[in-house]
């Protein structure tokens, strides 16, 4: 996943060090912009935020208010360059909710990690769910907003696992657990199995999934998943239910019930700035289209074209 990294930095030094010190690292995206322009940095939402104190015209403390106080930047990591290494100007800045001050003249070895640490510790951070460690709603939202800023085009598959309580009811919650940490993977080997990609898969919750694609063929990638799916969830069945093809449960009435073994449905939802504005939108069309892809008997996926539902 490319990682963009905005420096404020009216002179544009910082940026060439970091571009030229991360140029083996295709997944660290840095890109310059003027203190007077930061508000072009808050509204791509950035994986973090550096701040070269001496080359801006905008008070430092002034800079990093702003982006505590904007809404979709309060939680993204700030680290500001300086050479005021003065005590009580550092705590100062670190008042405003900085996470790190790096001290001019730079040692280049020292800013190398303490960026690509910053940005591995908010990737742990953000593996919301302590099942699949994939990222959770917070991130989801602020993937998709950004995204239709920059009014990208885009796939956003929604993906939930068909027949999960009735599994849950038969093997219990610990194996039901392991078909979702099964299915994570699956579907994060498929999206991401695109070389240089910014492709993003996240946990709402449960057996609910998202992934969000660009620039690839989800076609493909839908049917990989489901093949993969179809192909590896019998491991959690005992043979018994793999030969008759469903289980049973004993309903309030004490009447045995069948329901088939579990099977994966994808909506995907093709996004513009067009046709989308905003999270909420695409997610009541991802709704409506994921319904008829769990009305489809067994593992399917529908798509729904940008110019109709």
């Amino acid at each position: 996943m490319i990682q963009d990294i905005y420096v404020i930095d009216d002179k544009n030094e910082l940026t060439k060090t970091l571009s030229n010190l991360f140029a083996e690292l295709y997944q660290y995206r840095f890109i310059n912009v003027k203190a007077e322009e930061l508000q072009l940095a808050l509204r791509n939402i950035p994986s973090l935020i550096i701040v070269d104190e001496d080359n801006t015209n905008v008070d430092i403390i002034d800079i990093c208010k702003t982006i505590r106080d904007d809404d979709d930047n309060n939680i993204t990591p700030v680290a500001v360059v300086s050479s005021n290494i003065a005590k009580e100007h550092r705590i100062k800045i670190l008042e405003t909710s900085v996470q790190y001050f790096i001290k001019k003249p730079i040692d280049e070895q020292y800013l190398f990690y303490t960026v690509k640490n910053m940005i591995d510790l908010l990737y742990a951070n953000r593996k919301v769910s302590p099942l699949t460690g994939l990222p959770g709603n917070v991130q989801i939202q602020a993937e998709m907003k950004k995204r239709l800023l920059k009014q990208e085009i885009f796939a956003i598959l929604y993906i939930d696992i068909d027949n999960f309580k009735a599994y849950n009811d038969v093997y219990g919650f610990a194996s039901g657990d392991e078909i979702i940490k099964f299915t994570a993977k699956v579907i994060s080997k498929y999206v991401h199995n695109v070389e240089n990609s910014d492709n993003f898969v996240g946990h709402i919750g449960g057996d609910d999934f998202v992934a969000i694609i660009s620039k690839t063929d989800y076609d493909k990638v839908c049917q990989e998943i489901i093949i993969d799916f179809d192909n590896g969830v019998e491991q959690f069945y005992t043979s018994e239910d793999i030969q008759r093809g469903y289980v049973e449960i004993e309903n309030r009435k004490g009447i045995l019930e069948q329901f088939p073994m579990t099977t994966i449905s994808v909506a995907v939802v093709e996004v513009d700035s067009e046709n989308f504005k905003s999270p909420l939108e695409i997610g009541e069309v991802g709704a409506q289209v994921k319904h008829r892809a769990k009305s489809i008997m067994g593992s399917a996926y529908v798509i729904n074209r940008r110019k109709h539902i």
